[in-house]
């Protein structure tokens, strides 16, 4: 009899994934994180009951929510992720070798340590430039002395439980303030045709920055299927990609390249304003 690992999208949709064997499953200080073998998507990586990477789906979502900004951001010296405890948007971050520095500030120990376990591929944990912080990413925006950076990842889970205080105006700002000159801030926005958190995301960006394009990809293992990322900044061009960056990228990627990065800010009717 087949196993099934069943997400339940608040009592209106379910998605199944076939489970070949259980891996791990623990209550951390935070959330309850889990990981299991899937017949189709390979090692499986839940939080709080949600699908949130697979090893067989998982570059469509961390190739595109870091090489957009990478490709395009006046410089990428200097690079901040606050979340991926699974490791794969670091990974990304570390394929350009402009990159000197990369921190990333993760609340929660259990996932890092999980995936460094059972799902290793995904991360490049011993670059030398890559410094892992177990902290709050909001606490650590607050109060640091670190020089600005070049660009700014935000890669949480769905704004609930410790990921909620990651998506309002108060931490976008502080964002803002945290860039250097030419600084881009990039993140996960949530799926733009479930709910309207995805709207409510972009109304709150443009507050704060002069330019916000939102932007999409397919994702798979998520029961949305189309997921999407956004661009903020007050001076950077999503457009302008220094094309040295993208062909060091394209040699390696497998969705990424500059033909893609321009697709995927081709935005549908339905999102260009909230539905009516």
């Amino acid at each position: 009899m087949t196993d099934w690992y069943v997400e339940n999208y608040r009592d209106e949709m379910t998605y199944g994934i076939a489970v070949k064997e259980r891996i791990f499953d623990s209550q951390s200080d935070f959330q309850r994180v889990e990981i299991f073998e899937a017949v189709r998507f390979g090692r499986t990586l839940v939080i709080d009951g949600i699908f949130m990477t697979s090893e067989r789906d998982e570059f469509l979502y961390h190739e595109m929510i870091v090489h957009p900004a990478l490709c395009t951001a006046k410089s990428i010296a200097r690079v901040l992720i606050i979340g991926g405890g699974d490791g794969g948007t670091a990974r990304e971050v570390l394929r350009h070798p402009e990159v000197e520095k990369v921190l990333m500030v993760e609340i929660d120990g259990m996932v890092v340590d999980v995936c460094k376990k059972y799902m290793p591929a995904l991360g490049a944990w011993d670059d030398p430039r890559l410094e892992v912080r177990i902290a709050d990413g909001i606490a650590y925006m607050l109060d640091n002395d670190d020089p600005p950076w070049d660009v700014i990842i935000l890669d949480g889970t769905d704004p609930v439980g410790p990921g909620e205080g990651l998506f309002n105006a108060a931490f976008y700002r502080t964002v803002k303030e945290r860039l250097a000159p030419g600084g881009v801030f990039a993140l996960q926005s949530e799926s733009p045709i479930l709910d309207d958190v995805f709207f409510e995301i972009q109304d709150t960006l443009r507050e704060i920055f002069g330019h916000v394009h939102p932007y999409f990809g397919p994702v798979p293992l998520y029961s949305a299927g189309v997921w999407s990322w956004t661009y903020a900044t007050d001076d950077a061009d999503p457009m302008a990609i220094v094309d040295e960056r993208a062909t060091r990228v394209e040699a390696h990627s497998k969705t990424y390249n500059r033909e893609m990065h321009r697709a995927a800010f081709a935005l549908p009717q339905y999102a260009k304003k909230r539905p009516g």
